[in-house]
Order: structure tokens, then C-alpha cells, then sequence
């Protein structure tokens, strides 16, 4: 079926999935949870707890098992297939570009798209780096946006998704490969965006889903908590452990970090000294060489007088 309007209500009831190459093990085992309209949800947890596949459930890339998974009261299975993945827009942490110009790409977001509404689309994104470029939205980016930098491709990513305007916003790891300020950048543009829409974030670093309306916690195929975060924290359950586990990786790479920078300015310290106590041999070297050049020029030219006498 083709709904005319999508609210963005999304309830897993009771949901079990294994993937089709290794059905005997089990990802999903009565995963429970709604996800309500414009709200920002996080599906936290640690590496193949099963986050990951219930997006991938979303998008219809597979069929459930058992239970039941309904958008706006709807089963997936009903909903017409083209129908729906066009009113989901997907960030991944790898974008997808594909060998042609930034204006074809931002088109496969919606066909029809003027120019004025893909600069829009480029400027809520902070992509302001196409105005520079000499052929601007006629660049030719390369095989999979090899031309541009991790930045500029997941910026023309987000900018696609502005473009396409979807009721869900699916938000996969969008900034875990990209660089502090780069990432603190990109973050505040999904923040942004997501205002107004149902919007689901898997986040690699759990301070960018701090401000979620509802976080879900996974845990073994298995969803163990939900809810904010101060009310999780406050619980001292897996979300908490998880965060203080993050904290603690934090404040280890950070002195690493420090000692590394400590040892390299020492090292230049050093590096330093040397060339400084050489420079002072040098210089002694070359003082001493003047003088002793001075003396022996001193004793050539002097004569006893007796010399001079009897040359008269």
C-alpha cells in the first residue's frame, strides 16, 4: 500500500531476525520498542548487539522473522516497497558518491531538483566548499568521491538528504570517520536537520546522542533499557557502563595523547641543545682560529732593532 501521508511511528513488537546466510544465529530475539514521530532516537550498544540489523529492518533490506514490525500502524511487509524507501533518507559513515557531477548526485535524492534548491540543500549542509570549486555543481567528483576529502563527501551526503526532505532519517555511525572538528561540525548540522522528523542514530562516540529524546540500549539481540540520558545514567545500568567505559577510553587517548606530545617536545628540546652546543663549539673554533691568525701575524711582522741597525 501507498499511505498518502507518513507519520514516522515505528513499533517492533516482539521481533526475532537471523540473516539468511547463518540462520542459526540468532541477531534478534523478541526485540521490543516504538519509536515515536519527530522525535531523535538512539540505538546504543556495543559492536553486534544487533542496532545495526533493526536499521537495516527499517529499510526493508530483509524480512523479519517472527513478530511484528508496523510503520504507523502498517506492517512493513504491506507498504510498497519504492513507496517507502522514498520517504527514508540514509547518512552512512561511508556516503555513497557516485562517477559523475555533484548536481547528478544530489539529483538521485529527488530527480526534479532545481539549482537554487540544491544550493539550499548544499548551504543547511555547510558544503559552502562548492562555491570554490571551478565547475562548481558541474564537478566531476570521481569514482565513489575519490576527488574530495572525507569532510566535503559526507557534507554532500547530508546535503542529499535535506534535499530528499524525508519523514525518517536514518543516521548510521554518520561522523565516526571523520576528525574532531570536523565531526563537532557535521554534528551540529544532523542535529539541525533532524528537527521535525523521525530521526534514528547509531553514534559510535556516545556524547553526540546526549541530547537524544530516547535512547535504546541493545545488548546481546536483546533491548535491556530505555530512555533518556540523565534518567540512564541515573540508573547505573548498561547505558552507564558503557559511557563510563567511553569516559575512560576518553581520558586514556587524551594523556596518551599528551605523553606523546611531551616526548616530542622534549625530543625538539634536545634536538635543540644539540644544534645550539655545537653552534658554541663552532664559534669557540672560529674565535680561537682568529686569534691564533692575529698572533702569528704580530710575530711576522716584528723585528729586533738590532737587525735593523745592521742593515744601515
Amino acid at each position: 500500500s501507498k499511505p498518502e501521508r507518513l507519520e514516522g511511528v515505528i513499533e517492533f513488537k516482539d521481533v526475532t531476525f537471523a540473516y539468511p546466510s547463518n540462520k542459526d544465529k540468532m541477531i534478534l530475539k523478541g526485540v521490543s520498542f516504538t519509536i515515536r514521530k519527530n522525535e531523535k532516537t538512539a540505538f546504543v550498544g556495543e559492536s553486534g548487539c544487533g542496532k545495526t540489523t533493526c536499521m537495516q529492518l527499517i529499510e526493508r533490506f530483509y524480512d523479519i522473522d517472527g513478530g511484528s514490525l508496523t510503520i504507523d500502524g502498517i506492517e512493513i511487509k504491506d507498504l510498497n516497497l519504492r513507496w517507502l524507501r522514498s520517504n527514508i533518507g540514509y547518512v552512512g559513515q561511508e556516503p555513497v558518491l557516485f562517477a559523475t557531477t555533484i548536481r547528478e548526485n544530489m539529483r538521485l535524492a529527488k530527480e526534479d531538483a532545481t539549482d537554487d534548491e540544491i544550493w539550499t540543500a548544499l548551504k543547511w549542509a555547510k558544503a559552502d566548499f562548492v562555491r570554490t570549486l571551478p565547475h562548481k555543481l558541474d564537478t566531476y567528483v570521481g569514482n565513489n568521491g575519490t576527488q574530495l576529502s572525507g569532510g566535503q563527501k559526507q557534507r554532500l551526503a547530508i546535503a542529499r538528504a535535506i534535499l530528499k526532505n524525508p519523514p525518517i532519517l536514518l543516521l548510521d555511525e554518520a561522523t565516526s570517520a571523520l576528525d574532531r572538528k570536523n565531526e563537532i561540525e557535521i554534528q551540529e548540522t544532523l542535529d539541525l536537520i533532524s528537527k521535525g522528523r523521525t530521526t534514528i542514530v547509531i553514534a559510535h562516540r556516545l556524547s553526540t546522542i546526549q541530547n537524544a529524546d530516547h535512547i535504546i540500549v541493545f545488548d546481546q539481540g536483546k533491548v535491556v533499557e530505555e530512555g533518556t540520558h540523565n534518567t540512564l545514567i541515573a540508573k547505573g545500568g548498561k547505558y552507564a557502563e558503557l559511557q563510563h567505559f567511553q569516559l575512560q577510553q576518553q581520558l586514556q587517548e587524551e594523556a596518551a595523547a599528551n605523553d606523546e606530545k611531551e616526548e616530542d617536545e622534549e625530543e625538539e628540546a634536545l634536538k635543540l641543545a644539540q644544534e645550539s652546543a655545537a653552534l658554541t663549539d663552532e664559534t669557540d673554533k672560529l674565535l680561537l682560529d682568529v686569534k691564533q691568525g692575529t698572533t702569528n701575524n704580530n710575530n711576522a711582522s716584528w723585528m729586533p732593532s738590532s737587525d735593523i741597525s745592521g742593515q744601515t
